[in-house]
């Protein structure tokens, strides 16, 4: 089973989204054990499902390019 490694530094855009609160609130809690931003913790959890796609879901990403 693949890691979760949380990355030190990042640049980007800002966005909105509208999150359900249980998620945000588990995302919170996990943040706080890594002593890391909400921010930070929400942009690992997203690459690391990006990465780790069900070879099929990666096909459709690829095509849509």
């Amino acid at each position: 089973m693949n890691k979760l490694k949380i990355p030190k530094n990042h640049s980007g855009i800002s966005i909105t989204l509208r999150l359900p609160e249980n998620i945000v609130d588990d995302v919170q809690k996990l943040a706080n054990l890594k002593n890391l931003s909400f921010n930070r913790t929400v942009i690992t959890l997203l690459k690391f499902s990006l990465d780790n796609l069900d070879e099929s879901e990666k096909a459709s990403l690829t095509k849509a390019e």
